[in-house]
Parts: C-alpha cells; structure tokens; sequence
C-alpha cells in the first residue's frame, strides 16, 4: 500500500507540474525600474499630436 500511495503521490505531482504549465500566466511579466523609465521617457506613437490643419 505505502509504495502504490507513494507513486500516486508522483504522477499527480508531475501531472500538477504540467497542467501548470500549460495554463497561461496569470499576471504580467516583470518590468524593471529602469525599463519602466526609458519606455516612459521614449516617445510611443500615441503621444505623438501632429496638428490638422
């Protein structure tokens, strides 16, 4: 009984560790301080106004 309960305890784990990672992530990727800095001060293309005239 003990070894077929430890090999249950394995395959789920292993099977947890797959769903895992298949599932998509659940929050965004890390952006560090200095990144956060310069994609501040780059200018995108929606702060960019051209004028209408």
């Amino acid at each position: 009984m003990n070894r077929r309960k430890k090999l249950n305890q394995l395959l789920k784990a292993h099977a947890k560790k797959a769903s895992a990672k298949l599932a998509p992530p659940k929050k965004s990727k890390y952006i560090s301080k200095a990144d956060r800095l310069k994609l501040a001060a780059e200018p995108g293309p929606d702060s960019v106004i051209t004028p209408e005239s």
